[in-house]
């Protein structure tokens, strides 16, 4: 089911993103996803994974520079089953907000948050 579902968002995502290319809108947009939550790395007994802390957030758009932000997600080294955070979800937002957007991130995340470096502003 979750393979099933994360090819979907695969496909909704690139048809989108082709429409806009084709458009000559790609650089105007800038696409975030962000699970609520990660997953553990081993099956649980449902033939699914239980709840984690490290969830999977995707940015697309023109402006994105390519590449994963921080190291590669560890399989062996994991807090509670699940693979450990990295990237405060925040920085994520504040570099948004911020650099795309040009809105003070501090005004709605209630702190600074060190930007990260995936746009080409």
């Amino acid at each position: 089911m979750g393979c099933a579902l994360l090819h979907q968002l695969a496909d909704s995502v690139a048809a989108f993103l082709y429409d806009l290319k084709r458009d000559k809108q790609l650089d105007r947009v800038l696409l975030m996803t962000f699970s609520e939550f990660g997953r553990t790395v081993k099956e649980n007994g449902r033939r699914g994974t239980d709840h984690g802390a490290a969830a999977p957030m995707f940015l697309a758009g023109g402006g994105v520079k390519g590449g994963l932000v921080g190291p590669h997600p560890s399989l062996t080294d994991l807090d509670k089953g699940a693979p450990k955070v990295h990237t405060d979800f925040r920085r994520i937002y504040a570099t948004a907000l911020d650099q795309w957007l040009g809105f003070e991130s501090e005004l709605v995340l209630g702190g600074r948050f060190e930007p990260v470096d995936v746009l080409n502003v």
